[in-house]
């Protein structure tokens, strides 16, 4: 016990490692650039504007992917008292795996374990949905799960995976922000015609491009996942289908692969407010779902195009 509590205290380290560095670079742009480095009341405003603006954007983004809880899948997934009973009994896996396709014959799931097996979760105790991966920092089923990520102390998935690709837009244009208009006073510094906020403004001009070229990596990554709508676990290890692994299971192009993320509406696009469509537990998925049979005979009623 005294361990866990220890782990879940260490775990916040790295959210309060960012909100510290974010408290300087307000206190450093807004007190020791803009009011005591810049003259010019115009410029003043004009940074100020843009900077918070980007700014509670970044926080807002930022909080909501901190503090959103990952989704579990729902209660149909989970095995009945007799099922379960049953299930734990069993010593054969053949026989466990006939208790599970019996349980599972009525829900929405297509894919299975690379053996073919109806995948299952001996902690969480129920039959993963499609895209779920049990998380062993959180001890839960996550739906959808792309990754846990230190930085949030959380599990990025179907409910805050947009509100964490919207952390690394705004983190990376409030990077991007700081460091160019901080660029012309970053050489002054050197050409000693800086007079005040010396090491405020050297520094501040540093970790803001050191951000921002670690985070547009990681966010380009990022938007090509979600052109073709896979999770960062499906890109190591692609789904497997009724009749094979396919890693484009998913993907139903790129426009839409765009809206299973940010939703129909792109009014609401920008803003970290959920949007997302489905419900983390059901996925389109392309002809992969099919029988083999099926599409055999479905090709040969079809005329050629």
């Amino acid at each position: 016990h005294v361990l866990k509590c220890c782990q879940k205290v260490l775990a916040w380290v790295p959210v309060a490692f960012i909100a510290l560095v974010v408290a300087w670079s307000y206190y450093a742009y807004v007190v020791e650039l803009c009011v005591f480095t810049i003259s010019s009341t115009a410029e003043k405003v004009a940074y100020l504007v843009v900077f918070h603006l980007s700014f509670v954007m970044f926080v807002w983004s930022y909080w909501k992917t901190i503090f959103t809880s990952p989704a579990s899948p729902s209660n149909e997934f989970c095995l009945s008292k007799a099922d379960k009973e049953q299930y734990e009994k069993e010593e054969r896996p053949e026989s466990q795996q006939e208790i599970l396709r019996r349980a599972a014959k009525d829900l929405p799931i297509y894919t299975t374990t690379a053996s073919r097996a109806i995948r299952y979760c001996d902690r969480c105790q129920l039959i993963k949905p499609d895209r779920c991966h049990h998380c062993s920092a959180c001890d839960i089923c996550v739906l959808k799960m792309d990754h846990h990520c230190p930085w949030v102390n959380n599990c990025v998935g179907f409910s805050n995976y947009k509100f964490f690709l919207l952390f690394l837009m705004y983190s990376l244009l409030y990077c991007l922000f700081v460091a160019a208009t901080v660029l012309q006073y970053f050489i002054k510094f050197w050409t000693n015609e800086l007079q005040n906020a010396k090491f405020h403004v050297l520094f501040l001009f540093f970790v803001a491009a050191m951000f921002f070229i670690s985070i547009l990596s990681l966010f380009s990554y990022h938007c090509w996942l979600v052109g073709k709508n896979r999770s960062t676990i499906e890109t190591f290890r692609a789904p497997t289908f009724r009749n094979g692994p396919d890693k484009n299971g998913f993907s139903l192009g790129c426009s839409k692969n765009l809206r299973q993320v940010f939703g129909d509406e792109k009014k609401y696009w920008l803003l970290p407010i959920f949007t997302s469509l489905g419900d983390g537990c059901n996925f389109p998925t392309r002809l992969v779902i099919m029988d083999p049979e099926q599409l055999t005979v479905s090709s040969q009623n079809e005329p050629a195009k």
